[in-house]
């Protein structure tokens, strides 16, 4: 078997972001069907701590599913992407720094990576490894959600939900996407 070390070719890191109810996740699992149709090998990981749909695949919000392989930390990536063509990360906010070490070390090797994140977390800051990741990335695609209070295009992920941890897993009881504008007045409005 091949080491992703020793492999030839031109690789790169393509970063897929945006708020919550964007379509990242489905428009990696786009990317994936469509290598696969191209006959390349592929591998996704995920997260284990994100289990909200499935234990072992990547699922969209629009049911969209493919199989996936959850690790605790980035370096098990390295060790599991061997002789793969298209190594593609799931929720990479959620990942420990050494994330962007990883990924460029497989996109060194000849490795297409492909990443899907939350840019920012629900206080409209950036999350995790994410902007080291969208700096080391050849290719940046940003999805918008639709703001569900008046809808323009929705940037931020504003959290319903009570408390102040920054991981909450959750879907629409948990979070919505709102505008620049709605997200501004929902913070004014929280901070009273």
């Amino acid at each position: 078997m091949e080491s992703w070390e020793n492999r030839s070719g031109k690789g790169w890191i393509e970063v897929i972001c945006g708020s919550m109810f964007s379509g990242k996740t489905e428009e990696l699992i786009r990317r994936l069907k469509r290598a696969r149709y191209a006959r390349q090998t592929v591998e996704i990981f995920k997260p284990a701590l994100d289990v909200r749909y499935s234990a072992d695949e990547v699922v969209s919000h629009d049911g969209a599913a493919i199989r996936s392989t959850p690790v605790e930390s980035s370096s098990a990536i390295l060790l599991m992407a061997s002789d793969v063509d298209v190594v593609a990360v799931d929720e990479a906010q959620f990942f420990d720094e050494g994330i962007v070490d990883v990924c460029r070390r497989l996109a060194d090797g000849g490795a297409r990576v492909i990443v899907a994140g939350l840019d920012m977390d629900y206080m409209g800051n950036p999350f995790g490894p994410m902007p080291a990741l969208l700096a080391a990335a050849e290719y940046v695609t940003k999805v918008h959600a639709i703001c569900v209070r008046c809808g323009a295009s929705a940037l931020y992920s504003h959290r319903l939900a009570v408390g102040d941890s920054l991981v909450l897993l959750g879907e629409t009881d948990s979070y919505e996407p709102l505008c620049r504008h709605c997200f501004n007045k929902a913070l004014q409005i929280a901070t009273r």
